[in-house]
């Protein structure tokens, strides 16, 4: 049996999809389809429900995935010691990272590392910081990258802090205002994070210390969503200041500081308590601490 099969099969359960798992190992989809049929054949059963959509597992294929993923991480984890011994920095490397955590910074990032790096196949999803904990704790990714990271079954490495500001358009009131009084903002329209982001719930928190309540009056998962809102006039916001670089520079936003208040937005790199992060997980941390700034 070879390891390439296994690892295919492997992908298309997780991304239940041929074609999006023989994009990611960079083969073609009937060479996907026949290293999951060259499985099948083995086992002498049908492991994939074909005629599902999305695809699904048959009673017996749970089984066969649920061991060939422990195969398959042990299987890295003995190259990861050889690696070590030979100072070698090899192998895959699968990130997911919520949508705001800067594409201009990682674009440079992950040209960077891929240059230092070339052995290692590097991957980079941008989604919904819940999808980011999902994929960690299911194996889909090696690395996530969230704000306001939280610990319990994952191990957090802290990276940095960004400052949030208030955020107008410019023909708002509060445009001419280089700070702000937290009391000016009681009964202002706003557009805000969903609630069930933990960034909302810290800006709810920061404004309730605050004794300030605001008219949420639009919800959006990621800071482009909000930004485009608040251009079109729909209500001010509080972002992460580095999210605005481009709005900043074309005017079409201004940036107003809170008076009296630092509220900062910690992002961390996230990885399953229970697993060693590999060689190029270490490295890709490292090249991101060097490279961006806050």
């Amino acid at each position: 049996m070879h390891l390439r099969n296994v690892a295919l099969f492997c992908e298309v359960v997780t991304r239940s999809s041929f074609s999006k798992a023989a994009e990611a190992h960079r083969v073609s989809q009937s060479a996907a389809s026949q290293a999951v049929q060259t499985l099948e054949d083995r086992v002498g059963t049908v492991l994939i429900d074909r005629s599902q959509r999305p695809l699904s597992l048959t009673p017996a294929g749970q089984i066969y995935y649920d061991g060939c993923r422990r195969m398959l991480e042990a299987f890295r984890q003995v190259e990861e010691r050889v690696f070590e011994i030979s100072d070698r920095v090899i192998g895959r490397l699968r990130v997911a990272a919520i949508y705001s955590v800067g594409l201009l910074e990682m674009t440079d990032s992950i040209a960077r590392f891929g240059e230092a790096f070339p052995d290692v196949s590097l991957t980079v999803d941008y989604v919904h910081p819940d999808e980011v904990y999902r994929s960690v704790q299911d194996g889909e990714a090696d690395l996530g990258i969230v704000s306001f990271p939280r610990a319990g079954e994952f191990q957090v490495v802290p990276w940095k802090e960004q400052p949030m500001t208030i955020v107008v358009p410019p023909q708002h009131r509060f445009a001419s205002q280089s700070i702000l009084p937290l009391d000016d903002l009681n009964g202002e329209t706003f557009v805000g994070f969903c609630r069930d982001l933990k960034v909302r719930r810290q800006i709810d928190k920061w404004l309730k210390a605050a004794g300030v309540s605001v008219d949420v009056v639009h919800e959006f998962d990621n800071c482009e969503h909000i930004k485009r809102a608040v251009e079109a006039g729909s209500g001010i916001a509080i972002l992460p200041v580095p999210t605005l670089r481009r709005e900043l520079s074309q005017a079409s936003l201004v940036a107003v500081d809170p008076d009296g208040v630092d509220w900062q937005r910690p992002l961390g790199f996230i990885h399953r308590r229970n697993l060693q992060p590999t060689v190029a997980a270490l490295r890709f941390i490292e090249m991101l601490e060097v490279t961006t700034n806050v």
